[in-house]
C-alpha cells in the first residue's frame, strides 16, 4: 500500500474510486487492463489520502443532492478499507450533507457500515450492488480467490433486504466453458430473488480481455483449468467480447425469469434507477435536520 495525493475525485457523473488496485486476486478482473494506465504493482493500493477532503469540498459546491457512486474500478472494501477507512468517512460525508450513496463491492466488510449505510437511506437513498458469477463455492474460491464466497454475499444480500435496503446484483463476468451454465444461472437467480433484489445487471454470458487483463487471466486457466487457455485462443483470438456459446439461451432463461419476478434486468433501466436521487425524501429529510 502507499499514498498519494490527488486533484479531484468526483467524475462528472459523480462516481469515485478512493484507490487504485485491488487485492481480491480474481482472474478475470478488467481493471487490470493496460488501458487504465496503473503503473504501479496491481495488489500495491494506491490510497489517494486527500480524497475525503476533496469529497467535502465538491459535496460543499453542488447546487443539488445527488447519487454519489464508488467501486467502478476498485472495491470499496478490500482489505486497504481496514485500516485506512476512506469508504467510511466518505459514507460520514454523504450522510452529514443528505446525498444518496450506491456502492458496487463483492466484500461482507460492508456489512461494518451497514448501519450507516440505513440511516443514508432513511434521509436520501443507498443502493447496495453486490457482484455474483458462481454459485459453486469452490470455484468461486479459485475465480474470487481473496474475498468472501458467494453463499456469504447472499447472506449479506438478506441482511440489507432486512433493513429495506435496496439491492442491485452484477450478473457479471460469466466465463464460457467454466460457469456458463443454466444450473449456475438459476442457482444465482435464486439467491437474488429470495433476497430481493431490485435489479440484476446482465450485458450478456461471457468475459471481456483485453491487453493486461487477459495475460493474468490465461497465467491463472493454465495455473487451475489444464487446457481451457488453448481452448479460448481457438475459439476467441484476441477478440475483446468472448461471449459464451450458451448466451442465447441463457438470456432468455434470465429475461424470462425477472420478468416473472419483476426484477429490473434491462441495462439502462437497472442504471436509472441506481442514479435516480428522490427529491421528495431528500427536501423531507433536510427538513427534518
Amino acid at each position: 500500500m502507499h499514498f498519494t495525493k490527488v486533484k479531484g475525485i468526483l467524475s462528472a457523473k459523480n462516481g469515485m474510486n478512493l484507490y487504485r488496485g485491488c487485492t481480491h486476486g480474481c482472474i478475470y478482473c478488467d481493471s487490470r487492463s493496460k488501458c487504465y494506465h496503473i503503473e504501479h504493482d496491481f495488489e500495491d493500493i494506491e490510497v489517494k489520502e486527500n480524497a475525503v477532503e476533496l469529497l467535502e469540498q465538491a459535496l460543499k459546491r453542488k447546487r443539488s443532492r445527488c447519487m454519489i457512486g464508488m467501486g467502478s474500478m476498485c472495491d470499496p472494501y478490500m482489505q486497504a478499507e481496514l485500516t485506512v477507512r476512506s469508504t467510511h468517512k466518505s459514507l460520514e460525508l454523504i450522510e452529514k450533507y443528505s446525498f444518496g450513496a450506491s456502492l458496487i463491492t463483492k466484500s461482507d466488510r460492508i456489512m461494518r457500515d451497514i448501519d450507516l449505510i440505513e440511516r443514508i437511506n432513511s434521509k436520501a437513498k443507498a443502493v447496495i450492488q453486490m457482484t455474483l458469477t458462481t454459485a459453486d463455492e469452490e470455484l468461486c474460491r479459485i475465480i474470487e480467490p481473496n474475498v468472501c464466497t458467494t453463499a456469504r454475499r447472499y447472506e449479506v444480500l438478506k441482511e440489507f433486504q432486512k433493513r429495506s435496503i435496496p439491492t442491485v446484483v452484477w450478473l457479471t463476468p460469466i466465463l464460457p466453458f467454466i460457469n456458463d451454465t443454466e444450473e449456475n444461472l438459476r442457482r444465482i437467480l435464486d439467491y437474488c430473488f429470495d433476497a430481493g433484489v431490485k435489479g440484476i445487471v446482465c450485458f450478456d454470458f461471457g468475459v471481456t480481455l483485453r491487453e493486461g487483463d487477459r495475460e493474468y487471466f490465461y497465467e491463472n486457466l493454465d495455473r487451475h483449468f489444464h487446457g481451457l487457455k488453448e481452448k479460448y485462443v481457438r475459439r476467441y483470438g484476441d477478440s475483446y467480447i468472448c461471449t459464451s456459446d450458451n448466451n442465447d439461451r441463457l438470456m432468455r432463461i434470465f429475461t424470462e425469469e425477472c420478468r416473472k419476478h419483476n426484477v429490473l434486468y434491462k441495462p439502462d433501466e437497472v442504471f436509472s434507477y441506481i442514479k435516480e436521487f428522490d427529491e421528495n425524501k431528500d427536501q423531507l429529510s433536510f427538513f427534518d435536520m
